[in-house]
């Protein structure tokens, strides 16, 4: 198996590395001792993905996007990562599952979300639902022609800058195993519905200027026809986004890493003690060498993993073990990162400082390390039950 890039290919990625040392890099520091990304600063950046031809590369071209294939979108992805999400955010990745969209929808959302004119936000996570998703308690109760939404939701990344949301609520319950399940429904609810209120959520400390937001429904009235995809199917729509959202974040963990090993060599040539380059000596050298041997384990896991997402045989187990993989190797690359640094590499002078905090969220959000294990030995045992 092959993953040399074609020509195509190699010309996309030095876009993406031109796009990123222009675009996004240099507002990086000051974005994240602001903890903020200036509404002018986030425009400019999507006004310009769009005359790059980037934006909305996540999108089939049916649905008014690039058309790419999946190893295309985790390159890009891959070369993104090197600045922190709150910038790169804005190059603009509309939520795959607006795919669903159907009739008056796709003017309403799908479109304008390709053409750079609406942001939406995915909204799954609820305070006592994380994991545990299909716990959600949020509900949508039937009222002649519109659903009258109450519950609340919360880690809702960049909603405050949305358009929209994507909101998953419960719609019923249908007996399995002698068991009560919830039927889940999908709905496109407009950010200014009056019966839904937004509110800043935590401070964290990973990927500053990327804010999460904490939701709620008050008897919030949505027409039927904002129903995303079909009633008590959006656990089938949901699915869409997170699979293919775990091979994009592995994609992000190894630019990520690739950029921490970067400048862990710059530092190694140049840094001397003892009357030598500390890159001299096996204490790190080893490091570099271990951080590049799983910097490229997690790539071809990765290209792998979207490969067969184009072949249409990517299971949920191969998702998840490019994700763990991608993630884990990322921790462990930047720690060694900031020990070649030294004391430096916890100071906010240098980069490795906010690559090691960024780092810390991926093996949390798009499924926990310890969810990917359980999808993982799940799939690997099923044969046996």
């Amino acid at each position: 198996m092959d993953f040399q890039l074609n020509e195509e290919q190699e010309m996309l990625v030095s876009t993406v590395q031109a796009f990123v040392e222009k675009e996004l890099l240099p507002h990086e520091e000051a974005v994240d001792r602001a903890d903020e990304v200036p509404a002018e600063l986030a425009a400019q950046i999507r006004e310009k993905a769009l005359e790059a031809g980037l934006y909305a590369f996540n999108i089939p071209e049916q649905g008014g996007g690039l058309g790419l294939d999946h190893v295309s979108q985790a390159l890009i992805e891959r070369e993104l990562s090197k600045c922190g999400w709150a910038l790169h955010v804005n190059v603009g990745r509309p939520s795959n599952i607006l795919m669903a969209c159907k009739g008056d929808q796709i003017e309403e959302y799908l479109a304008p979300c390709v053409a750079g004119e609406k942001i939406d936000c995915f909204a799954l996570t609820e305070p006592g639902a994380g994991s545990d998703a299909a716990s959600i308690q949020t509900k949508a109760v039937k009222q002649g022609e519109n659903y009258v939404i109450n519950g609340a939701k919360h880690f809702i990344s960049h909603a405050g800058n949305a358009d929209f949301s994507i909101v998953f609520a419960v719609t019923g319950t249908f007996e399995y195993k002698g068991r009560q399940k919830n039927e889940v429904t999908a709905f496109l609810v407009d950010n200014d519905n009056p019966g839904m209120t937004i509110r800043r959520g935590p401070k964290g400390v990973s990927n500053r200027g990327y804010h999460t937001y904490e939701l709620f429904f008050d008897d919030c009235v949505v027409h039927e026809s904002k129903v995303l995809g079909e009633v008590a199917k959006g656990w089938e729509v949901a699915n869409q986004w997170l699979t293919a959202g775990r091979v994009m974040v592995a994609a992000n963990c190894v630019g990520q890493s690739m950029r921490a090993l970067d400048a862990s060599l710059s530092w190694a040539a140049d840094r001397k003690q003892f009357g030598k380059a500390i890159g001299l000596n096996q204490g790190v050298s080893f490091k570099l060498a271990d951080m590049a041997t799983q910097i490229r384990a997690a790539d071809l896991m990765t290209l792998h993993a979207a490969q067969k997402m184009d072949l249409g045989t990517l299971t949920d187990a191969d998702a998840g073990m490019a994700k763990l993989f991608a993630s884990e190797a990322l921790g462990r690359i930047v720690d060694e990162a900031v020990q070649i640094y030294g004391g430096m590499g916890l100071m906010d002078e240098t980069p490795v400082e906010r690559m090691w905090r960024n780092a810390r969220i991926e093996r949390i959000w798009e499924g926990t390390s310890e969810i990917q294990r359980h999808i993982i030995s799940k799939e690997l045992l099923a044969p046996y039950w």
